[in-house]
């Protein structure tokens, strides 16, 4: 697929927030979401509308942001990366356990207890892809936002296994397996921070692991600039870190893309050599 270019410095960028529904017979809100943005950018351009129609535009978009709190925030949108369109609802069974605080198989700890946490299964989990995603989560008696950090091997598509004291907010115990429906939604803790890093242990100039926490979408994709002034994809392992024997010692310029196909580029990230420590970056996706 093609890359949007649309890149968008700090004093640009569209994030259209209760933008009003553009007229004049030019495809605007394409998912009747009542927000105009760069999703609808990239529907109208894979319906085939005319390069003006779409000039138009991405104009109007360029003209309506809203400014950001991140000096340093360069967004582009790869197609490539978009998982599905934001809103998308999923559905499953949903079941209870004990775990997912400490321990779980997306590597977070420690695991604020201020948010719910929820195990996935592996096709929806996709190779760590929903690692740190934040759903909101729908049974019989109600809903609650919910954080994965943990894996349901033995569940089908769309099935979530709920941490025990959560699951009556949304059915009763009793029943033990409900249907539940599920979507991805902002994490609420990023919303107003940037994205953040942490070194697996045993990382080096020689080897390391990295993880990028504090998302507000879950991550597809984490590149590194190097010295060519090419950016590397770095592979990500089951247990949600990146890995290279090529990166060096840093300091690194991260460019990372997440499942709408949202890019940001962070610079100035230090190697440590601390597992314990969590590294603050400089931007943050747009919601």
């Amino acid at each position: 697929m093609k890359k949007i270019s649309v890149i968008l410095a700090a004093a640009a960028i569209f994030y259209a927030a209760a933008m009003p529904a553009f007229s004049a017979g030019i495809p605007m809100d394409e998912f009747s979401d009542g927000v105009v943005d760069v999703y609808d950018l990239v529907a109208a351009r894979q319906k085939g509308v005319s390069a003006e129609k779409l000039e138009i535009l991405k104009d109007f978009l360029l003209g309506c942001g809203n400014g950001s709190d991140y000096d340093n925030v360069d967004i582009a949108i790869d197609e490539s990366c978009i998982l599905e369109p934001k809103g998308t609802i999923h559905t499953g069974n949903g079941t209870f356990y004990g775990g997912g605080y400490e321990g779980g198989c997306a590597m977070l700890d420690p695991v604020s207890r201020d948010h719910w946490i929820v195990a996935m299964n592996l096709a929806d989990y996709n190779n760590a892809q929903l690692a740190g995603a934040y759903l909101e989560v729908t049974g019989e008696l109600g809903t609650i936002n919910m954080f994965v950090t943990d894996l349901l091997p033995e569940g089908e598509k769309g099935d979530l296994d709920l941490y025990t004291d959560a699951f009556p907010l949304i059915a009763p115990v009793e029943k033990g397996k409900v249907p539940v429906s599920w979507k991805i939604v902002p994490f609420e803790d990023a919303k107003n921070s940037t994205v953040q890093y942490k070194y697996k242990e045993g990382s080096t100039e020689h080897w390391c692991g990295v993880q990028v926490r504090n998302h507000l979408y879950p991550i597809t994709r984490l590149e590194y600039l190097d010295k060519d002034g090419s950016f590397v994809e770095i592979p990500r392992r089951q247990y949600n870190y990146f890995e290279s024997d090529s990166m060096g010692a840093g300091p690194f310029t991260f460019r990372i893309t997440d499942i709408y196909g949202q890019m940001i580029v962070d610079e100035g990230i230090p190697l440590s050599y601390d597992d314990t420590e969590i590294i603050d970056g400089h931007v943050q996706f747009v919601e």
